[in-house]
């Protein structure tokens, strides 16, 4: 009977997948994600929710899945790194990172690539890349191809909306 009393049952979706864990509920999303789900592309840097390595996306906000317990993420929608694949592979916030030099170690790229495409999703969020990236800390480089990365992505996006706005109205 002790035991049931410390875990808790976990419904929730993560990149389009319905799981379920059975976990103590102050377990952090982090864990759970990397530990029962298996989803390793979601990093711990600092464990305190400063670095933004852990970034995910719950029901439509941008979370640092260290901060968040299990028994908070009963119910959610979450989509990682993993999640942002597409189809055709890469989405063009991965494409960008890759072509254009935001990756580095790899610790806070798939937290950096998560941020950039919620802001691409939202960019009435922040006024700039900078800003919307402002949560999320790279050790390894002085930002350049982190920036470079989000602008050309942003402007693929808009061009791709662009020429789909315009095969649509023709």
């Amino acid at each position: 009977m002790k035991e049931a009393l410390r875990t808790q049952t976990i419904a929730l979706t993560v990149n389009g997948r319905a799981c379920t864990v059975t976990v103590h509920p102050m377990k952090r999303l982090l864990d759970v994600l990397r530990d029962d789900i298996g989803l390793t592309g979601t990093k711990e840097g600092c464990g305190e929710g400063e670095c933004g390595a852990c970034s995910a996306i719950m029901d439509g906000q941008l979370v640092a899945t260290c901060m968040i317990p299990a028994c908070q993420a009963d119910g959610t929608t979450i989509v990682t790194i993993e999640g942002l694949t597409t189809e055709g592979g890469l989405n063009p916030v991965q494409k960008a990172f890759c072509e254009h030099g935001g990756t580095q170690c790899g610790i806070c790229t798939p937290g950096m690539i998560v941020a950039a495409a919620y802001y691409i999703e939202n960019p009435g969020e922040a006024e700039n890349a900078r800003e919307a990236l402002a949560g999320n800390q790279c050790r390894c480089t002085g930002y350049t191809g982190i920036l470079e990365s989000v602008k050309a992505a942003l402007a693929g996006v808009k061009a791709n909306s662009e020429e789909q706005d315009a095969r649509t109205s023709s």
